[in-house]
This record gives C-alpha cells, sequence and structure tokens, in this order.
C-alpha cells in the first residue's frame, strides 16, 4: 500500500462513554498521539499514519469491548505465541 495516498494528519472522532474517553485520552497520550477531550464528550486523536489509526482503534478497543472478548482475544494471543 503506498502511504502517499493518505492526506495527513486526520482528525477522528471517537465517541465513547466519559470514564473510557479519559482513559484512552490518557493512554493515546502516553504512546505519543495527540488527543483532546471535548466538553461534549467527543475525544479527537490526530491519525498521522496507519499505525497511529491501528494504535486508537487498539486502545479504543480495549477500552469499550465486552470482558468476554477480551478473553478469548488474550487466549488466542497465548495459542500463537506457544
Amino acid at each position: 500500500m503506498n502511504q502517499s495516498n493518505f492526506e495527513l494528519p486526520v482528525k477522528q472522532v471517537i465517541e465513547i462513554s466519559r470514564c473510557d474517553r479519559w482513559q484512552a485520552c490518557q493512554r493515546l497520550e502516553e504512546l505519543g498521539i495527540a488527543c483532546h477531550c471535548r466538553e461534549d464528550g467527543r475525544l479527537y486523536a490526530e491519525l498521522n499514519s496507519p499505525t497511529t489509526a491501528l494504535q486508537v482503534r487498539s486502545v479504543v478497543w480495549q477500552l469499550t469491548a465486552p470482558r468476554q472478548k477480551l478473553i478469548q482475544w488474550l487466549e488466542q494471543c497465548w495459542r500463537v505465541d506457544s
């Protein structure tokens, strides 16, 4: 895939619960991803690359996925690693 096709940076609006939003913002900042929370409840993240987009998706998924899905994902990782 040719990365020159991407117009960068892109601001992505993420709608998640307020509690999850603050955790997501903190984790994204730890990863060096520019983001901020708005008073209206939205989280904005700046996507500078496909890798950044995947990191944002991963952070949000880990905070919003049902517990059983997270357990299945972890068990699958263990099987692949062994």
